[in-house]
């Protein structure tokens, strides 16, 4: 499924890996880019296609929020991003919306991390959005005191990582920066998001329905929330729920050996990310062969993709909004 280009990127970075290994630091150095590579390979192979053969809704009806006039008080909200434009509205901006609504006295702004995506929607649609140093110096130049950073990261990862090295460089430009914890930092988080998922997906729990959960995967040691968030399904009784992921482990394979033989007739496909854009629309719920969907569909499931991402769910915006408050 992975265009061809993707295919050379992430080749060339195994590449650097390799010839990094003699050296420790290198070895590492090269680690890190080779999975910060893949973390955006989706979207790479996605930008890499002239022509769209799919629609993703229309640009004008998302706010970038990239105007000035800030005021002093500013609440950015930083999200890796998408290029599917409704998926971007109704997860992306509903957070944002959700935390504007909360706290109308800072003025709420949105950095991408992604600068494909940034480009590839510039390209496509002329929509402007402003990667995280563009709107940190937008921050500055209007005069900001009090900035509060809310990621909508799901955890710690390697951007997360990127994101507070950035912040530390700009901390001398206001009066007070403040960063909020991504999505699963607490026990409390880990607790709450089970609880949020399983209520949007009970209707199909019937006992012969697998639930499954699509997260994206990461080379960080970050990746252990997602074994983390399966023992917390099972925890709470929630035993045909399950998790897998693109990138990194629980792999599809874990997955469906963990359904095998449970008497499941049935899987409902949900991306555990906060938008369903290119992951959650190819390579969850698209009928290539190597699709999730066709793959289960082989095995002999009936399948059900559902393409909501997680920022749609009023009660994990109001996670987000929490977080953003322990932050203020």
């Amino acid at each position: 499924m992975k265009k061809t280009i993707v295919v050379m990127l992430i080749a060339a970075m195994t590449a650097m890996l390799i010839a990094g290994c003699g050296n420790g630091q290198q070895s590492t150095a090269a680690e890190e880019s080779v999975s910060e590579t893949k973390e955006e390979a989706a979207e790479e192979a996605e930008e890499e296609e002239d022509e769209e053969n799919y629609e993703t809704g229309d640009a004008s009806k998302d706010d970038p929020r990239n105007q000035d006039e800030i005021g002093e008080k500013e609440l950015l909200v930083v999200s890796f991003g998408t290029s599917f434009n409704d998926s971007r509205r109704l997860t992306i901006g509903a957070i944002e919306q959700a935390l504007a609504d909360a706290y109308p006295e800072w003025a709420v702004r949105r950095g991408f991390t992604s600068q494909i995506i940034i480009d590839h929607v510039k390209k496509r649609d002329n929509v402007t959005i402003d990667n995280v140093e563009e709107a940190l110096e937008r921050a500055e130049k209007n005069g900001v005191k009090e900035l509060v950073i809310q990621p909508t990261h799901l955890m710690e990862g390697y951007e997360y990582n990127d994101l507070m090295e950035l912040v530390a460089s700009y901390s001398d430009a206001f009066d007070k920066v403040s960063v909020g914890d991504p999505l699963l930092t607490s026990d409390d988080d880990f607790s709450a998001v089970a609880d949020v998922v399983h209520e949007a997906t009970k209707s199909y729990d019937d006992g012969k329905t697998a639930i499954v959960f699509m997260g994206h995967g990461t080379g960080a040691d970050s990746n252990e929330v997602y074994s983390k968030m399966q023992r917390v399904f099972e925890d709470k009784g929630y035993g045909n729920y399950y998790i897998g992921t693109v990138e990194a482990t629980p792999s599809l394979d874990d997955v469906m050996k963990a359904i095998d033989g449970k008497g499941y007739t049935r899987v409902v496909l949900r991306p555990l990310m906060v938008v369903a854009g290119d992951h959650a629309n190819n390579d969850m719920a698209g009928d290539d062969d190597d699709s999730w969907k066709s793959v289960l569909e082989k095995a002999g499931y009936e399948v059900v993709p559902v393409l909501e991402g997680l920022g749609q769910l009023d009660d994990i915006r109001t996670i987000y909004a929490e977080h953003a408050k322990k932050a203020m």
